[in-house]
């Protein structure tokens, strides 16, 4: 089951448990209603304009502002050169449900992970952590004592 929205002057191809990044929306409370239903598929191999009854409702996962993309405008031989960076605003959303003509399909429940209580160190103090995983963070030690210099070497004398 899949269906063909309209959002932000695009379109996407989305089913129930897909989360896409269109353009910024109003939503309330969270939730997304997507009425510019271009097309649904009900069946494998079968696809259905779908009239004004179509609806595809999601949820908003997070609002954010996407990689930044550099414009640089340039004229060779004029010495012109002007660059300008520019990051879109999107909003991130799982679709929960497509209906269609009586029929509702929705997406699986997401099971809310449980967040992990770290324990003190008996120790007193915390045991710093690498950024890479499988990895051990190691202190730096400075050494005892300077590099010494090899010694010079004595000149030796010519005879004549």
């Amino acid at each position: 089951m899949y269906a063909v929205i309209r959002a932000g002057g695009k379109q996407y191809r989305v089913a129930p448990g897909d989360v896409i990044r269109v353009e910024t929306q109003e939503d309330t409370d969270g939730k997304v209603e997507f009425g510019d239903v271009l097309a649904v598929s009900a069946e494998a191999g079968s696809v259905l304009p779908a009239g004004s009854g179509a609806l595809v409702t999601g949820e908003v996962v997070e609002q954010g502002r996407g990689e930044k993309i550099l414009v640089f405008h340039y004229k060779r031989k004029k010495q012109y050169k002007k660059l300008r960076g520019h990051r879109q605003n999107y909003t991130a959303v799982r679709i929960t449900e497509i209906a269609f003509d009586g029929q509702s399909f929705k997406a699986p429940e997401l099971v809310k992970k449980e967040k992990k209580v770290r324990k003190a160190h008996e120790g007193g103090h915390e045991v710093n952590r690498s950024a890479r995983p499988g990895k051990t963070a190691k202190k730096h030690v400075a050494h005892p004592h300077p590099k010494k210099s090899a010694p010079k070497k004595a000149a030796k004398k010519k005879k004549k």
